[in-house]
């Protein structure tokens, strides 16, 4: 038998021996006519068919797409089950560049993948993610009837983006009530690392709320679009000037995973962490830091649980004002959390996954029957 060394095994380790790992089914996807390479990772059905979106990431090797679709995924499983949705998690990435692919290759790509994922009969429902959009899911919905996140127009719920906001600023509402006795943001400083198709709907709440703004972004054009539309908001050059800002109340990553580090959080000025991105601690351990140092943290997969409250409803007949109704319950969930985090005695993050472990684990079949 050959060995499997270096990143094939760190995958193989994550995937059946560590605590990230348990997951039902992971599907390696190659269509050689389309150039498709992709991961659809199924962490959890315990609660309802696996639902999770597609990343299109450029990756620097298939070790890594495969480690993040597991990580991914087994967010998806937590997310769902906080929100309270009758969904396990999955997870998909394409790997390859979205911005160097276009049409006609991007659709015929898309539709095989539409095609692998029909193959799996339901046990995975798809959506946006980072690098796809309402367009790219109208176009899987082609091939694939379990696809959620498409355009109005094909029937769908649209850009999932704006309740994702939305979550994620109740989310720092219950933040603010929780430490300083009070939801309002009104002049409070909030620095955004990110302001893509999350974090520029988030900027909208917090400037309407009269909060003070602070936002980087890899892309020059995203920050000139909120530059140029609010004079007020204030620009730094990178993720690392941000979290160093003077006088910073809450930081919120809304861009990739990983934000929360052995080299961030030491000098992280903010008070309250509480962002739209997914996987926000580095590794295990973070979230004790973060206590040790007094900051607060939301855990990413609570209050940004508003998109996969939308394309979720998709499922049974969109109603837009339903499903922010939804998502505006992530402001009592997060004070939940927090509660039981100083009942126990614990970092919130912690006690998020203890009720959404329970959850899972009270849905599931009885084993040894």
């Amino acid at each position: 038998m050959t060995d499997v060394t270096g990143a094939a095994a760190d995958v193989l380790r994550t995937l059946f021996h560590s605590d990230q790992g348990g997951h039902e089914q992971v599907v390696l996807c190659q269509d050689r006519a389309s150039g498709l390479k992709a991961v659809i990772a199924i962490h959890s059905t315990a609660l309802g068919p696996a639902l999770g979106g597609t990343r299109f990431y450029p990756y620097a090797n298939e070790a890594e797409a495969v480690a993040d679709a597991l990580n991914l995924a087994r967010g998806m499983s937590y997310k769902n089950a906080m929100a309270g949705l009758d969904h396990g998690g999955g997870k998909a990435v394409i790997i390859g560049d979205p911005e160097r692919i276009g049409p006609p290759e991007r659709t015929e790509l898309l539709l095989a993948y539409g095609r692998f994922v029909a193959s799996l009969g339901g046990r995975y429902v798809t959506a946006c993610d980072v690098g796809t959009y309402v367009a790219d899911m109208d176009v899987v919905a082609q091939e694939c009837r379990w696809t959620t996140g498409r355009s109005p127009e094909k029937g769908g719920a649209g850009d999932s983006s704006v309740l994702t906001a939305f979550g994620v600023y109740q989310g720092m509402r219950a933040s603010a009530h929780h430490l300083w006795g009070d939801p309002a943001l009104r002049g409070r400083t909030v620095g955004i690392a990110g302001v893509g198709k999350v974090g520029h709907h988030l900027v909208e709440h917090l400037l309407s709320e009269g909060a003070e703004v602070v936002i980087t972004d890899v892309r020059e054009e995203a920050v000139r679009r909120i530059t140029g539309r609010h004079p007020s908001v204030r620009a730094v050059a990178d993720t690392d000037a941000l979290i160093r800002v003077e006088g910073l109340d809450i930081y919120a990553p809304c861009a990739l995973g990983g934000a929360l580090s052995d080299d961030t959080v030491p000098v992280l000025t903010a008070k309250v962490v509480c962002g739209a991105a997914n996987n926000q601690l580095a590794h295990p351990g973070v979230e004790k830091d973060l206590a040790d140092r007094g900051i607060l943290y939301a855990p990413d997969y609570v209050v940004n649980a508003g998109g996969v409250i939308q394309v979720a409803d998709e499922l049974h007949g969109f109603d837009f004002e339903r499903c922010k109704g939804k998502a505006a319950k992530i402001y009592d969930t997060t004070l939940e959390i927090f509660a039981r985090a100083n009942q126990d005695g614990i970092p919130p993050a912690a006690a998020a996954d203890r009720i959404a472990e329970q959850r899972m684990h009270d849905a599931s079949p009885a084993r040894g029957a």
